[in-house]
């Protein structure tokens, strides 16, 4: 009988019981957040000449206000598990907007290229608390069966927002001034707050955690990421591992994050709980999120520099058409969160990896002549593509990870996500700095008199200077392809990692199972 009784123990109450009104207001508060986060890690790209003329900074410092904010999130966000246990889920997330709204505020002030760093790495910390907290709320506030249509609507914000960054950032420097960029987010900063401290209560399962702080832990911690994200980040500025700082960064970042990882699985208490990965859905659905990052950021940003650099579009123009793309994947999220109802996540995961791979693949085909339909359907295929991915991914992973542990797991889901699009930025840029140098030499190699056709067009009037110009736009063109084709290649042979997936029912059935357990 007690056995019997168990199985049939209905899901926690605190879920189960709110009705959509309540719902409602909770979703438009934790999406609040997670938009203004994600916008905030592109919308600055657009502005950066703009800041460092405006404060007379040189390319390599105005770098440092993207880098900075960055750095600043990835150290935060899988530490949000150990930080909502000590503060309570709502009075961190609130404290998480606060910082954010506030340092953009001191953002639009300052007049010093390292005092706007300093404030963007205060906005940074902020920022990387949004959105696994944001997550870990909806998990929690929607009923098992109804996860999926959460995190569709997730998807809009973390899916959507790097594509609309550019568009606004766009917007604003051509119409208004940098500043406004910052001081877009106060109003809704505000608002998410009030919102918050209204709305959004601490499930019953949170225990507060009052353990000394491990001090040690903290500093590998920050230490292994920040030089991580270092390294991706300036690696190709500084040409890699011929950078002795490159060298020193790598090393500090192994070693520092190789002792984390032994100090926190020896510790009961630890700041990250990494046990989660013994969960073989939770492991097997970060190595599919790193390609997904790869491709979500990796390719967020080679597409408006083959826009801007080949089919000379404004930074503008190169925003807004991307914006078809992030329509696709407004439909496609809502459409996967209906198809996850009655088929195996694995299969719509794996449509959404061939569907990318078959949109990067033919934005490969690309040249110089090409216009602006040209561009429209295969982004939109990609744009469709991405909401297949986010919602059965993020179920299929999240699933197994009980409610005690959800807002430490999804801060640890998130950080992988954004590593992973950092390694792809990383790749693809120092891939097409490559891949341009040898396709300008072997075009220049037979730019000679001996040529007949190069003979004959500087018989025709051709000058020498134009015939550079165009080598030089050739291989720029055959460059970004073989990128684009490459982001196929590997989201095609990233279908076979859904198989590690252990998905035997749906996903909310397997998500209710864990909860009861």
């Amino acid at each position: 009988m007690n056995g019997v009784a168990r199985q049939r123990t209905p899901a926690p109450k605190s879920a189960a019981v709110r009705s959509d009104p309540q719902l409602a207001l909770i979703t438009v508060t934790v999406m609040l957040g997670t938009v203004m986060a994600v916008i905030d890690t592109s919308i600055v790209n657009v502005a950066l000449d703009t800041i460092g003329g405006s404060l007379g900074a040189s390319i390599d410092d105005i770098g440092w206000v993207s880098t900075g904010y960055i750095l600043s999130q990835v150290i935060v966000m899988p530490l949000n598990g150990w930080l909502t246990a000590r503060f309570g889920r709502r009075n961190f997330y609130a404290a998480a907007l606060a910082l954010f709204t506030i340092a953009s505020f001191m953002c639009g002030t300052a007049g010093d290229i390292w005092l706007l760093v300093f404030y963007r790495v205060i906005q940074g910390i902020g920022g990387g608390a949004l959105q696994p907290v944001a997550q870990a709320i909806l998990m929690e506030s929607y009923p098992p069966e109804r996860r999926a249509s959460a995190l569709a609507i997730f998807g809009l914000g973390v899916l959507v927002g790097p594509a609309i960054g550019p568009v606004l950032g766009g917007l604003f420097i051509d119409n208004y001034s940098w500043p406004l960029i910052f001081y877009v987010n106060i109003p809704i900063g505000i608002v998410a707050f009030i919102m918050t401290m209204l709305y959004i209560r601490d499930p019953a399962h949170v225990q507060r955690d009052h353990s000394p702080i491990d001090v040690i832990a903290l500093a590998l911690l920050a230490c292994g990421l920040g030089a991580l994200q270092y390294v991706l980040e300036r690696g190709q500025r500084l040409d890699w591992f011929s950078s002795g700082q490159i060298v020193i960064f790598t090393i500090v970042s192994v070693a520092a994050i190789a002792a984390f990882v032994i100090r926190e699985l020896r510790d009961r208490h630890p700041l990250v709980d990494l046990r989660v990965f013994a969960s073989r859905a939770f492991s097997a659905g970060n190595v599919i999120s790193v390609v997904s990052g790869f491709g979500l950021y990796g390719t967020a940003l080679i597409l408006p520099l083959f826009l801007q650099n080949v089919l000379g579009f404004t930074p503008t123009d190169a925003g807004l058409a991307l914006v078809p793309g992030s329509i696709a994947t407004m439909v496609s999220l809502q459409c996967a969160s209906q198809v996850m109802r009655f088929a195996d996540a694995r299969i719509v995961l794996a449509a959404g990896l061939a569907i990318f791979a078959a949109g990067a693949w033919w934005m490969g085909s690309l040249n110089q002549y090409a216009g602006y339909w040209d561009v429209f359907w295969p982004r939109v295929l990609q744009g469709f593509a991405l909401g297949f991915l986010f919602v059965p991914l993020s179920t299929t992973t999240l699933a197994e990870v009980s409610n005690e542990r959800m807002a430490g797991a999804s801060g640890i889901y998130n950080l992988v996500r954004q590593l992973g699009g950092s390694l792809g930025i990383a790749v693809l840029i120092f891939l097409q700095t490559r891949f341009e140098d040898t396709a300008q030499s072997g075009l220049a190699s037979s730019v000679t008199l001996a040529n007949p056709n190069v003979a004959n067009a500087l018989h025709h009037g051709l000058r020498t200077s134009q015939l550079y110009a165009i080598v030089v736009t050739n291989s720029t063109v055959i460059s970004y392809d073989m990128v684009l084709r490459l982001c196929g290649i590997v989201f095609a042979l990233s279908i076979p990692l859904v198989l590690l997936l252990t998905v035997r029912r749906s996903a909310s059935h397997a998500t209710e199972t864990a909860l009861e357990l």
